[in-house]
């Protein structure tokens, strides 16, 4: 998104749908999958917030084949039983009794800031989880409350060690937000690979290849059909590349390194499972709990230095970085949270976008639970 006036053409043939609607549908279809009312706003709360800050890669796109989907498989619980495994003053372990991630994260970072606003430092620390959205809706809770919030967690086996071609860590963001005196946080969220599944998804859904680099298979060689990749992936024939791509010319070592970290910090705090025991799949290829886990610390900016003397050195830091030289043919230097923030910029105002294989996908649900929505491409008026 270079250019933010052309910021629709990036979604032809797409309708934009009220976020309004769209939260209200997939909080109505959890009720109906069977989850409790609360965990469902919860849910679709942060999904939504995907959608709202551009990152269509996890929102909705992803409602049906990673939650609707294990839920009907029988693979993730639709009550979170949140149980607490350990705690002290600063740190706790929950146990989220393989129920829906988003619940259980979003409980153990509350706890986090609530355990720094007593003293300064917490970490808390979930086992037995699932898929629970993107990390950055987690560390802007810690954002909103003047705090530096970190995240991490881990995935199915998706990308390759340097020097290997086998998927056998997951995609595991090492996400950092904290507050600044702009009007969005700085939010680095991303993972620890050069893209992750639910780009590749969004890539299928537009009919658009792969940029080479991206995905390589037990060769070595670059894959870029989106259909094939995502197939390969799940059977074990292809895997992502770490940050930095494959080797060690361009520091693919590095990516491989931070997701290696966020994977011992994520399994071993916790004794969750780890590399191939996410796959999702027992030794029989059945399907089973993929038992992901995850971290979050919250640091309290007012144990170290005033709020509002953070926010205003960390947003001169932000401001300078933009306005520094730019390369040749740019007009735009980003810093992290930026691009989130404009994207909220045009979609508060038209909408979120909903390309041909989404649209299908929810009127299919619609008529599932037996939802009285009435999309635009059916034909009638919101």
């Amino acid at each position: 998104m270079t250019d933010f006036e052309n910021y629709a053409a990036e979604y032809p043939d797409c309708f934009w749908i009220d976020f309004t609607v769209l939260e209200n549908f997939m909080r109505e279809a959890l009720i109906n999958a069977g989850v409790p009312d609360n965990d469902a706003g919860i849910i679709a709360e942060v999904l939504i917030t995907a959608d709202k800050k551009g990152i269509d890669s996890h929102g909705i796109g992803r409602f049906k084949p990673i939650y609707i989907d294990r839920l009907d498989l029988g693979i993730v619980e639709p009550v979170t039983d949140i149980k607490t495994v350990t705690e002290s003053a600063t740190t706790a372990v929950f146990d989220g009794s393989n129920g829906m991630g988003h619940v259980v994260a979003k409980e153990a970072m509350q706890k986090a800031i609530e355990k720094a606003d007593e003293y300064g430092t917490a970490m808390t620390a979930v086992r037995n989880s699932s898929h629970f959205g993107i990390a950055g809706y987690y560390a802007d809770m810690a954002a909103d409350r003047d705090m530096i919030g970190i995240v991490g967690t881990n995935a199915r086996p998706s990308i390759a060690p340097t020097f290997g071609v086998e998927n056998m860590l997951g995609t595991n963001p090492l996400t950092i937000a904290f507050p600044t005196d702009e009007q969005f946080h700085f939010n680095l969220d991303c993972a620890t690979s050069v893209t992750q599944r639910g780009k590749i998804e969004a890539y299928e859904r537009s009919g658009k290849e792969l940029p080479p680099g991206w995905v390589i298979d037990r060769q070595g060689h670059s894959m870029t059909d989106p259909k094939t990749v995502l197939r390969s992936l799940v059977e074990g024939s292809a895997a992502l590349t770490p940050l930095g791509g494959p080797g060690e010319e361009t520091a693919g070592y590095k990516g491989y390194g931070y997701a290696a970290a966020v994977e011992v910090l994520s399994a071993a705090l916790t004794q969750a499972n780890f590399l191939k025991d996410l796959s999702g799949k027992d030794r029989n290829g059945n399907n089973v709990p993929y038992r992901l886990g995850h971290f979050f610390i919250a640091l309290s900016v007012k144990q170290f230095i005033q709020p509002s003397i953070f926010k205003t050195i960390a947003g001169t830091i932000l401001r300078q970085l933009r306005h520094s030289a730019k390369a040749q043919g740019q007009t735009r230097i980003y810093t992290p949270g930026e691009k989130e923030w404009l994207a909220w910029q045009y979609r508060r105002e038209h909408g979120c976008p909903v390309p041909l294989a989404l649209r299908n996908q929810l009127s299919e649900l619609n008529t599932r639970f037996g939802m009285k929505y009435r999309f635009p491409w059916e034909n009638h008026s919101l």
